[in-house]
């Protein structure tokens, strides 16, 4: 992984002339890692030129429906992925500063003054400028007149020769269909969050979990039990997570993940765990005593050990 230089809310421009991957990444699936990806590899190919990612905030967003779009993923694990993507630069302003730009004004202010493009590379369903009036052909024109050379990426299919989008990712999450999203996203789905204080009933019957909340504006996984990994101290435990309001036991107003981490003791309150979804279980249920979500959970435990075993 690179030590990938954050341009947003600084005077500062790359050293070089940069190929410039566009777009919201909003989820980086196969698609848009196919769009990055050819901007790694022409900053490699080319001297003189560094890869470079202009995207937006994710939760700033507000033209894709009057609440804005869903995360996927927080920017702090965009930014971590891009940077596994062997990206140097990555730009990535408040929706609101850029959105009444013209597509004139975009290309000569965010790509020639700010990255020093001289290669931008989007899909074919990109859209810029203000009121997304630009489109990939009108990026070509304004970029050729500057020199700059625009690469636009096909779009990735998946294994049943669907369109792998951020939009089908999200139907996928919210319905509980992980695996299918994994294979669209090109990893597990996966949150860092903060580890918060529960009610300890968990650990009363042999199974203490760790609790942590989704941040405001992010997806939340269908509700129910997934087969999970955690990743602690640099090391991976198997896990079972539980997503939604702990029904049998209450006293939750805001749905979490609630994962037990197998073979695992320690105080984690406050730490930021890595928690990877793996499949889908069951749905959440309210069971009618503590003693019969235990035997539940035993259950639960032994269907997760053998999937994880499958997906080591």
């Amino acid at each position: 992984m690179i030590a990938t230089i954050e341009l947003t809310g600084t005077n500062a421009v790359p050293e070089n002339s940069t190929a410039v991957a566009m777009g919201l990444f909003d989820g980086v699936h196969l698609g848009h890692r196919a769009v990055i990806s050819r901007a790694v590899s022409l900053a490699a190919e080319k001297s003189g030129v560094d890869s470079a990612v202009f995207t937006f905030e994710t939760d700033t967003v507000t033209s894709k429906g009057s609440g804005g779009v869903e995360c996927l993923i927080t920017k702090d694990i965009k930014k971590e992925i891009l940077s596994g993507l062997g990206v140097k630069y990555i730009y990535s302003p408040d929706f609101m500063n850029i959105k009444d730009l013209s597509a004139e004004e975009f290309t000569e202010l965010v790509l020639c003054g700010k990255l020093s493009a001289k290669y931008v590379v989007c899909g074919e369903d990109f859209r810029f400028g203000k009121n997304a009036s630009g489109n990939a052909e009108l990026l070509d024109r304004l970029c050729r007149k500057r020199g700059i050379e625009t690469v636009v990426v096909p779009p990735v299919k998946g294994e049943n020769g669907e369109r792998i989008s951020s939009t089908a990712v999200r139907e996928l999450i919210k319905s509980g269909r992980i695996a299918e999203a994994n294979r669209m996203l090109g990893c597990r789905y996966f949150m860092r969050l903060p580890v918060a204080y529960g009610n300890r009933i968990g650990r009363t019957i042999h199974f203490p979990t760790i609790n942590q909340y989704f941040p405001q504006k992010q997806i939340i996984p269908r509700f129910g039990v997934y087969a999970a990994l955690a990743e602690i101290g640099g090391r991976v435990y198997k896990g079972v997570t539980n997503i939604g309001v702990k029904p049998t036991v209450g006293g939750v107003s805001s749905p979490l993940a609630e994962t037990y981490i197998m073979d695992f003791s320690g105080n984690l309150y406050g730490e930021n765990v890595k928690l990877s979804l793996v499949e889908f279980i069951r749905p959440e249920v309210k069971f009618d005593s503590v003693e019969m979500l235990k035997e539940q959970i035993e259950k639960d435990v032994k269907t997760a050990l053998d999937i994880l075993r499958d997906n080591a």
